[in-house]
């Protein structure tokens, strides 16, 4: 999580949508910072608003606007499923190695998921409280050039990103069934894709 007090922005840090490029390219610009732990690095919207946006409210009669990045869901899964396939993963109860893509979207459409699949939501991670204060601007994570474009304009400067936490290839072939009931199952994350810039 990135927060820029002047310009009245905070960059909320959804996992696997190449956020950590931009806190090493920003952190020194931002005048709030988080990077662990994992609960707070990654604060969903309503996790936000309740701690950090509350602050800024009590303290300086103020808000900061919300931006955040939103990956195609089984994109956002691949990545999830690569990741946690990385060899200093092996007999960790996350690990992905011994399974196909297809089983780690079947396991994640179980309730309750194995730990292994239990990666959380980007829906929910947009998920406002009742009361509270939503995202603002949502990028898709395939528009980098307008998510680069919007950072630059509204802090004034020219952003250097490099490659950073970068998943290992695997293969992420799904069945058109599994594709077909994970579409159904979980529509509010296509939804929520969709509903980006």
């Amino acid at each position: 999580m990135l927060v820029f007090y002047k310009e009245r922005l905070a960059f909320l840090a959804v996992p696997k949508t190449g956020s950590t490029a931009y806190h090493s390219a920003l952190h020194d610009r931002a005048d709030f910072v988080v990077t662990g732990p994992p609960e707070l690095k990654h604060a969903p919207v309503r996790r936000y608003d309740r701690f950090f946006q509350n602050v800024f409210r009590k303290m300086y009669d103020t808000e900061m606007e919300i931006m955040a990045v939103v990956r195609e869901p089984i994109d956002w899964l691949g990545s999830w499923y690569r990741f946690r396939g990385r060899d200093d993963r092996i007999g960790h109860p996350h690990s992905t190695r011994d399974m196909s893509f297809d089983e780690f979207v079947q396991a994640y459409m179980q309730n309750p998921r194995p730990e292994y699949a239990n990666v959380g939501s980007q829906s929910q991670f947009f998920r406002a409280r009742s009361n509270g204060f939503g995202a603002s601007h949502i990028f898709k994570y395939e528009n980098q050039d307008k998510i680069l474009n919007f950072l630059q304009d509204r802090l004034n400067m020219q952003i250097e990103l490099s490659q950073e936490n970068v998943s290992p290839r695997r293969e992420t072939h799904l069945t058109p069934e599994t594709e077909q009931k994970f579409r159904r199952r979980h529509a509010d994350e296509f939804i929520c894709h969709e509903a980006a810039i």
